[in-house]
């Protein structure tokens, strides 16, 4: 006799909706509110950055694309403020991205006045996406739409922040993309490789 089937994997909708609904009852989230149809925009994102850029993997690079969330400003900001340059997606012209060196291009409303548009994002080392949600094995989810939606392609290491409610022990849905690094609040996550899950 067998036991009652498997439960089928969620859709990454579903499972994008769990986790928005999750997060819009605490206070781990702030604006833009509900966090709905957004890369959450997580309390303490700025410790999670800091962890992130501190690592020795991130630590010794210097150039880095760096997606436009509110959730990554304060990112933004610190490595601009380190001397980092920034590759930011262009918001008006798909595939062109603005190069950040101005620690005041961290927002996106001083983009223009500061950057410089380019097309490509020359010498850039990794990427750093936000995500709605990460599992433990590096399987990131996204918001499902928008500049980065399935990873970026370029054969760049790619990193994510998250809150700890954010994290899962394991996706139930097929991951968007992969990341190398989760910087969290209290420090970083080094998810495991395929030969070590093996």
């Amino acid at each position: 006799m067998t036991g009652p089937p498997a439960p089928l994997p969620l859709t990454a909708g579903a499972f994008r909706e769990a986790m928005w609904d999750r997060l819009a009852g605490t206070r781990a989230v702030s604006y833009p509110l509900p966090p709905h149809g957004h890369h959450p925009n997580f309390v303490r994102a700025r410790d999670a950055a800091r962890q992130l850029l501190a690592h020795p993997e991130v630590a010794g690079r210097r150039v880095l694309i760096v997606g436009p969330e509110r959730v990554l400003l304060p990112l933004r900001k610190l490595a601009l403020d380190a001397g980092l340059t920034l590759y930011v997606p262009h918001q008006k012209k798909e595939g062109w991205y603005w190069r950040l060196t101005d620690p005041a291009g961290a927002q996106l409303s001083r983009m223009a006045a500061v950057g410089e548009p380019r097309l490509q994002p020359e010498g850039a080392q990794a990427a750093v996406l936000a995500c709605v949600t990460v599992d433990r094995q590096g399987g990131r989810l996204g918001k499902g739409y928008g500049w980065g939606a399935r990873g970026l392609n370029l054969g760049l290491p790619e990193y994510t922040l998250a809150h700890p409610l954010m994290l899962v022990e394991r996706l139930a849905c097929p991951a968007d993309s992969q990341v190398r690094l989760i910087g969290t609040p209290g420090g970083v996550i080094e998810p495991e490789s395929p030969a070590e899950r093996a």
